[in-house]
Order: structure tokens, then sequence, then C-alpha cells
């Protein structure tokens, strides 16, 4: 093994099962992913290659991983007493959780690994290693009809002075006619790699808002993967806010299968230093009369990169498509980057579908405003990256996810002022 996967040589030569094995097989026969692949040609996985991740020991620090906890929760009242799913290290905690009522809940050590699953070791490297080193995960199951309410699903990583790795792997599953509000938080301490996939079916007139809000560890490298299947009359609404992380990555591959189905996939990224963010998307529109829409802001500060991948993918049966997709920057230093790709690919020819990308830098007019009646100018540069940043969270739907989502940001914002 060579490149970020001898990271992992040692723990994958222990790797036992069928499963498993085939997922090894994949990951030989390709390795994990660089820039020559056109995917991945923005982000480089070359901190992966920086150490040797070790697996989570068993026991942890259980204080900071409270006090890790406590600081997610203390940021809105409404969320603390909404069920939660916690894991810690990718293992499931049941003293920090709150299990709902309204939701099935199963658990990865409980079961097998699915054979039929969206998310194939074959077609994606990074879901073959969690597939190879998956420990534990959450099942979400929404019985036909049921209003399943708010739930928190939350991983936090507690790494000493030993770099750890894990992979969670989740499914969240609507019947016909259910509705659920997903937020999933993520916080760290350390230096950890967090490799989650989650893999999404959403029934027959279902309804699915999900909220991610990642502010992983300044040393953590995230990289997220998600699988979507929406049915006829459903709504996968989703919004992922990315704060933190030294390296992060939030995938979606979603895939509208019957008529008139729908996907919501924004998102907004507050970078700053040297973090690199990226957000990337393939949106198949496999039947007729759907619509997808996705709206992406980034704000990046130091050297910070932000990328934005987002493809929309018409297939020859997808008559009557309705697709929306903007991708929009603000550079608040010289040495930030964004490196944006939209890409339509359409094989239906009575579609409408639009794509588009801006990047600036703060208004000036607008900062002299301000300062010329009093405004320092720390604070009007706040102002107007916050009003940049507070269209994208207004798309969320959820409205406590939303003012949760506002009060993260809020902080983020005092924390940089105190700084300067």
């Amino acid at each position: 093994m060579s490149g970020p996967l001898s990271s992992f040589a040692q723990r994958l030569n222990d790797v036992e099962g069928v499963e498993r094995q085939a997922a090894i097989g994949a990951l030989l026969r390709t390795g994990l992913p660089d820039r020559h692949i056109e995917a991945w040609k923005y982000t480089s996985l070359r901190p992966l290659a920086a150490q040797e991740f070790q697996a989570p020991p068993a026991q942890y620090d259980a204080a900071q991983a409270k006090s890790l906890l406590d600081n997610l929760l203390s940021k809105h009242d409404t969320v603390q007493s909404v069920p939660r799913i916690v894991f810690v290290n990718g293992r499931f905690v049941k003293d920090l959780s709150l299990l709902p009522e309204g939701v099935d809940v199963s658990f990865f050590s409980q079961n097998n690994l699915a054979s039929d699953v969206q998310a194939s070791p074959d077609r994606d490297p990074l879901v073959a290693l969690n597939t190879a080193l998956v420990e534990d995960g959450a099942t979400l199951h929404v019985a036909k009809g049921a209003d399943a309410g708010r739930v928190l699903l939350i991983s936090l990583g507690v790494a000493d002075d030993t770099a750890i790795s894990f992979h969670p792997r989740h499914s969240v599953v609507l019947e016909e006619g259910a509705h659920l509000s997903l937020l999933s938080l993520s916080a760290g301490v350390g230096q950890y790699f967090h490799n989650p996939v989650m893999e999404v079916t959403v029934g027959e007139r279902a309804k699915l808002y999900h909220t991610t809000l990642q502010t992983e560890g300044p040393q953590a490298i995230a990289l997220a993967t998600t699988y979507v299947q929406v049915a006829g009359h459903g709504v996968y609404n989703s919004f992922a806010l990315g704060l933190g992380g030294l390296l992060s990555r939030h995938e979606v591959h979603a895939r509208l299968k019957a008529p008139h189905a729908q996907l919501h996939v924004n998102g907004a990224q507050n970078l700053a230093e040297h973090q690199v963010g990226d957000i990337t998307s393939v949106i198949t529109h496999a039947a007729s009369d759907c619509t997808s829409r996705q709206t992406v802001r980034n704000v990046l500060d130091g050297h910070a990169r932000g990328v934005f991948q987002g493809k929309v993918l018409v297939e020859q049966v997808a008559q009557k498509t309705d697709g929306y997709q903007m991708n929009q920057a603000l550079l608040l230093s010289e040495n930030a980057e964004i490196d944006a790709k939209p890409e339509l690919e359409i094989y239906a020819d009575d579609v409408r579908c639009s794509h588009g990308a801006t990047v600036g830098a703060l208004d000036d007019d607008q900062l002299f405003y301000m300062r010329s009646r009093g405004v320092p100018e720390a604070q009007a540069r706040q102002i107007l990256i916050a009003a940049f940043l507070d269209e994208a969270l207004s798309l969320i739907e959820d409205e406590t996810a939303q003012e949760y989502c506002r009060a993260m940001l809020a902080i983020r914002f005092s924390a940089e002022r105190k700084a300067a």
C-alpha cells in the first residue's frame, strides 16, 4: 500500500469478513483518490499520508467528550431537550444519548453490512475504506405516515497524542408519508480522521429535513459521503454548514427516481487560516417532473480554500426537469481561493436547467457607508459577511435548525472579532 492508504495498512491487514475483504480488494485496485481523479482534482488527500491513523482505543477522555457535547447543546435552548444519538470516536455511547420515541433506532454493531446498498465500495474508495473499517453507526427508520419530529445525530472526536480514525455507517429510511427533521452535528479535539457514510431513502410523499453542522476540531480531517434516493412526491431538503476541520469534504450523491420528487442540497462554508473545505454533489434526475435546487455560499479568509463541484445529470426519461444550481464566494483575503465547477449533463429535451458561479470581495461602498455612520471597520465587515451567509441559512426549512446554525455562526464571528 502506498500514498494515503498506507496510513491504514496495519488495520486493513487485520480485517476479516467477506464484505470487508471485498472492500479492501476494491481499495487495493484503486487506492484512495488523488488529484489526477477528476472528482478530486481540487482537493488533495495528502494530509492523510502525514501519519498513521490508529483504531480508537476502548477508553477515551469521558470528561472531554461530555464537555464537547455540553458545548454543542448549550448554543440553543431548544436543542437541549431534543432526542439525540451520540457517537464518540465512531461508537455509540448510551450514557450521552437520549433516544427518540418516534423513530425505530438500531445500530450497526447489531446488524451485518447490508447487501442492497446505494453506497458501493467498488464505486467510491472512501466508501470502501468505511466498509472495511466500520465499527458502528445508527439506522433510523420512520414508519409509514409517522411524524418523528426532530432528532440529533452527534459525532464527537476525542483524540489524545495518537492520531485515530473512525468510520461510522448510518442509514435513514422514511416510509411513505413519513416526516423527520435530522440535525447531524460534529465536533472534536486532537488529530483524527472522521469518515462517515450515510444512506438515505425517502419514500413516496415522505419528507426529510437534514441539516448538517460541521464544527470538527482544527486538526481534524472529515470526509463525509451521503447517498440519497427520493421516491415520487418525496422531499429531501438538506443544508450543510461547514465551519471546522483542517480538511473537510461534504459529498452528496442523490437520485430522483420517480416523478415529482424534490431535492434541495444547499450549504455554506466559513473558513479561515489554512482550512480547506469541499462541497461536492452529483444529482441524477431519473424520472420526469422532478425538481432540484442547490445554492452554496463560501466565505474564505487567510489562506483558506473552498471547493464547489456540482453536477446535475438529466437522464433521457427525465422530461420536464427543473434544476437550478448556484455557487457564490466571498474572498476576504488576497490569499484565499475558490475553485468552482458547476456542471450540467442533459439527455432530455424538455427541461429547465441553469447554473452559475460568482466570486467577489466585500463591497467598498457598503463598508464606507457604515463607517461614515460610526460603525467600526471590523464590525462593519462582520455585518456584511453575516448578511451574505444569512441569505443561505434562510434556506433551512427547520426553524430550530436555522436558528441553531445562526447561533453557531455568531459565536464564530465573536471569536474572530476578539482575535482581531
